[in-house]
């Protein structure tokens, strides 16, 4: 572009004799026409004499400078439609990079602000002007009385400059906290969210494990105090525990043993070698960080820690979903024993002095803390039978559970209606029961052998009633909507079946005869993913390219439910033909 320009600028013969772009009158786009003006070249009598003379000597010499001024004058026209291409270029891209500064500037909170400000001025205007109202009024109050007694107008100035000083001492000590309790709108602020980043992703894991090695070293301990991983240890801790409780010290104990552990962080801090655990530390070896990443291994990495949020937030939800249920009385007789404690709890608060209270609590915890938890954890029978608070949190239900619940429960209404239904009308002879209880498996649009257009005592096994979620890239068809679908894929006794997610028609479905496969395989649909792939390639006489299923999260047992099936028909098929 720039070569492009050098040469449409410096076209022509001589610069000079042009006019200038910045002499040219302002012109919009549209307005570009040949009505310029044209520098003229100045011509001599003489000159004018031989052109006005045709027989004269100077014809030859006339016709050459016609030539020449009909020459320069192309070039002169050139030169300025060079000098106007220019100048549109100039201001196409002057135009385009204005946008982009009228983007990357936040003209809205500029505005705010600026609106934010002139509140301010206004205020402080509105201030200033109560202010000199209330001077005007006081000078004027001050010289209304007349001066019959000089003492008198003595003792008024006086009080006047003390008020001032007082009002004036009391600004300069506490306007600044008056200020601070002024009603202001709140501020919506935004926070930018950083990009995702490999080398971002590996430090804050390596942040977070970092942060939470005390909690999880604390922790620790407290198990290995419940558990008697050192005898001594738990013995001394248990008796002086036990001692705090039974003398009312319990809470003196716990403020001097966060004071301890501070003194303790302050002196390995200033570089003191203190380890006061009652498990030994492992030093984890620390992998340094890797510059540069392949995309297998930037993958990976996405997929391992998907993987660990997926745990942590899966075990976060039951622990918030247990504690829900408890509450809103999904499961009234556990709900029932919270009820009945509270109450007892409730009355023996309003009766029982809280010392009392107190040392029953410690006591109990300390037992339950370090005999009752040990004896439980070390006989899980015992724990089963008689530890109730395990035995209300494991029986809590999450969500998941009860949804499973109530679709187990709908189904079973499900199944013994139909039962009933079958046994009070009069079946037709010959039919089988499983034949029977096809007609009753459906998806999500319509009958199953009706979708499909196969026979009745066709339906899916078992182990895929619901189906599997994938995708089906055909790769005979070039059309993007042909080439890849979304839906299920079902498979029955002799039949593999795909149900499209995007029409309701039959067309679009996909049904291959199992007899008919002559090839069923493991697929990786990208070679550049780590891992075997999430793909079965099918292969049929009637296509060029084996069919692919792709993006299906339970491959595997997909893959052997198929190829089971293909090799029990393939061997039943053979068998009958010998």
């Amino acid at each position: 572009m720039l070569k492009k320009l050098d040469k449409i600028r410096f076209r022509g013969h001589k610069r000079d004799e042009f006019l200038d772009l910045a002499e040219s009158p302002n012109a919009s786009d549209t307005e570009c026409g040949d009505e310029i003006p044209v520098k003229i070249p100045r011509t001599s009598t003489r000159d004018n004499e031989e052109l006005r003379d045709p027989a004269g000597p100077g014809t030859i010499i006339m016709a050459s400078g016609v030539q020449d001024f009909n020459r320069t004058e192309s070039d002169r026209l050139n030169e300025i439609k060079g000098h106007l291409e220019i100048a549109l270029l100039e201001k196409h891209f002057l135009q385009e990079e204005l946008r982009k500064l009228r983007e990357e500037t936040n003209a809205e909170t500029l505005r705010q602000e600026l609106e934010k400000e002139r509140q301010r001025r206004l205020e402080l205007e509105q201030k200033v002007n109560e202010v000199l109202k209330a001077r005007m009024e006081e000078v004027p109050a001050a010289q209304q009385p007349a001066k019959p007694q000089m003492q008198a107008n003595g003792t008024d100035k006086r009080s006047h400059t003390v008020c001032s000083r007082l009002q004036k001492w009391f600004c300069d000590k506490f306007g600044e906290y008056v200020e601070d309790f002024r009603f202001q709108p709140e501020e919506n602020t935004v926070e930018t969210e950083e990009p995702l980043s490999a080398r971002r992703l590996t430090e804050n894991m390596r942040r977070l494990k970092r942060g939470a090695k005390p909690v999880t070293n604390f922790v620790k301990n407290l198990s290995a105090l419940s558990d008697w991983y050192s005898i001594y240890t738990s013995a001394i801790a248990f008796i002086i525990y036990m001692n705090a409780v039974w003398h009312g010290w319990a809470i003196p104990m716990f403020l001097f043993l966060a004071i301890l552990r501070l003194s303790l962080n302050y002196l390995i801090a200033r570089g003191w070698r203190i380890q006061w655990s009652i498990v030994p530390e492992v030093s984890e070896p620390m992998e340094p960080p890797k510059e540069d990443l392949t995309v297998s291994e930037k993958f990976q990495l996405v997929l391992d820690v998907a993987q660990k949020a997926q745990n942590l937030f899966g075990k976060m939800a039951d622990i918030l979903e247990k504690i829900k249920n408890l509450f809103m009385w999904v499961q009234p007789e556990i709900t029932q024993k919270l009820y009945i404690t509270l109450w007892a709890a409730f009355i023996a608060s309003c009766f029982l002095p809280y010392r009392i209270i107190g040392l029953a609590m410690g006591l109990y915890a300390g037992i339950k803390f370090f005999l009752i938890d040990f004896i439980f954890k070390r006989c899980p029978r015992l724990r089963a039978k008689y530890d109730t608070p395990y035995i209300i949190w494991t029986s809590l239900p999450t969500d998941p559970q009860l949804k499973e619940r109530s679709n187990a429960t709908v189904s079973r209404r499900l199944q013994t209606a139909a039962s009933r239904s079958y046994v009070g009308s009069s079946a037709p002879t010959g039919i089988s029961k499983d034949e029977d209880t096809s007609r009753f498996h459906t998806t999500k649009r319509g009958n199953f052998h009706e979708v499909f257009n196969l026979s009745e005592n066709e339906r899916p096994l078992a182990v895929c009633e619901n189906g599997w979620r994938c995708c089906l890239i055909n790769r005979d068809r070039k059309m993007p909507t042909d080439y890849i679908r979304n839906g299920v894929l079902y498979v029955t006794e002799n039949y593999l079946c795909f149900e499209s997610s995007k029409s309701g028609s039959s067309k679009r479905n996909k049904v291959i005869k199992l007899t008919d496969i002559t090839d069923i395989q493991k697929y990786k649909v990208l070679s550049v993913l780590p891992g075997s792939g999430m793909g079965i390639a099918v292969s049929t006489p009637s296509t060029q390219k084996p069919l692919v299923f792709g993006a299906m999260v339970h491959r595997d047992e997909a893959f052997e439910t198929i190829f089971n099936q293909y090799v029990k028909i393939t061997s039943a098929s053979s068998s009958s033909e010998s």
